[in-house]
């Protein structure tokens, strides 16, 4: 019988053949953990008397929730983080280096790997064929110490992309249109392999879009094959030595399949306060906006970049409507600044964000009024995410929002292009 794509990572990693439904113990290859959940798992380190690093070359901690600190608890969690990382040799990345979903991606993880994270988007990494899933502080902390975790191999659903995308709509459309159709519960704990001759054709800043939002769907994770793709991002990385072909057999046993034609997909927009309350951009009414969010773990990258700097340059942001842009990381500003994209967004009337969580968390840099409405490129919009319960979050893709920034108001993308 065929094998999934996480039937064969967690197989190779636990030493045994393994099948949906088994429990495996499997070694881990990348541990992650940011400031909002590592002084948690390092609390109970030491509980437990493990204060220690397994792999301290590839345990990784980030300073990017509340970064610079807003608040003196927050700056005395993350010198508990400096402090682990001097003691245990761990690798570090401070406030303002970026995202961890970002980073962990451009420096760590390869196709085939293990990844477990303190933070519910680590399935991120699942673009890179990586078998990459959030679990709790104390799991991860396990983890850490011990070098290993455990873990039920999920039922697998395999989604079928075919077609190509109309201009302006894009992977951030596809996505939330699936979890429209599945709902926010109806993927929980299955592994999601997307295919198809459209993510076969997405460049790896689409597929990490589609993979950070299958938590979203209530996924354990999200998973694309390696191919030529995968390994001219590592290249451009400068680690194409970490590529390898990983694809599920032919004859592999899928749960459920889903087909999508993307050729048929509109810009898509979720309402408050669930992802899954979808609609299209086209039915979304008129909405006003107080402010617009580019940025996050999402769609922060390069490409995100150089889509709102296009569709902005020469323009101004309507009056009244707070524009924020979030690069991903610090790579990705230096080379949006470059390229000329941070000044075009400036001149249209952006504030930038150092690279970061903050408006996504809630914790700073953007909180909301009370009634006031976002729209955003971030993955999640749940009732105080924005740090207010009675602030509204709508999400959308780049197209969107940088189109929205223009109008003030939820719009067509395909106006502007």
């Amino acid at each position: 019988m065929g094998k999934t794509i996480s039937e064969k990572i967690i197989g190779e990693h636990a030493g045994r053949e393994v099948k949906a439904g088994d429990i495996a113990i499997v070694n881990v290859d990348v541990c992650l953990t940011q400031d909002g959940t590592g002084p948690l798992a390092v609390k109970q380190l030491e509980k437990m008397g493990l204060f220690k690093a397994s792999n301290p070359q590839k345990t990784v901690l980030f300073i990017d929730h509340a970064a610079p600190s807003p608040r003196k608890e927050l700056s005395n969690d993350h010198g508990m983080l400096r402090e682990f990382a001097d003691n245990t040799g761990c690798c570090l990345f401070d406030a303002g280096e970026g995202v961890c979903h970002q980073i962990i991606n451009e420096k760590f993880v390869k196709p085939g790997d293990v990844l477990i994270g303190a933070d519910s988007h680590t399935c991120t990494g699942g673009a890179l064929c990586a078998f990459s899933t959030g679990m709790g502080s104390t799991d991860v902390a396990v983890g850490i110490a011990l070098g290993k975790t455990w873990l039920r191999v999920p039922e697998t659903f395999k989604v079928i992309c075919d077609g190509e995308f109309e201009t302006g709509v894009s992977s951030k459309d596809l996505i939330l249109y699936f979890i429209g159709i599945i709902g926010a519960d109806g993927a929980t704990y299955k592994a999601l392999e997307f295919t198809g001759s459209a993510i076969k054709s997405m460049d790896m800043s689409d597929r990490f879009t589609i993979a950070n939002m299958a938590v979203e769907a209530g996924a354990k994770t999200g998973l694309i094959e390696a191919d030529d793709i995968t390994r001219d991002f590592l290249k451009s990385m400068k680690r194409e030595k970490d590529f390898r072909r990983i694809a599920a057999d032919t004859d592999a046993v899928y749960q459920r399949e889903f087909r999508i034609n993307v050729s048929e997909l509109e810009p898509m927009v979720s309402f408050p306060h669930t992802v899954d309350n979808t609609r299209k951009v086209s039915e979304a009414g008129d909405v006003k906006l107080h402010q617009v969010h580019i940025g996050t773990c999402t769609n922060g990258r390069l490409k995100d970049m150089e889509i709102a700097s296009r569709m902005l340059k020469g323009k101004k942001v309507k009056k009244g409507t707070r524009f924020l842009v979030t690069p991903a990381s610090k790579s990705v500003f230096l080379e949006a600044m470059g390229k000329g994209y941070i000044a075009d967004l400036v001149k249209a009337g952006a504030l930038i964000n150092p690279p970061g969580c903050g408006p996504c968390v809630g914790v700073h840099q953007g909180i909301l009024a009370d009634e006031e409405n976002c729209l955003s490129s971030q993955n999640r919009n749940f009732q105080g995410r924005m740090g207010n319960v009675k602030g509204n979050i709508y999400l959308a893709s780049t197209y969107t929002c940088a189109a929205s920034a223009l109008t003030g108001k939820i719009t067509d993308p395909r106006e502007f292009l």
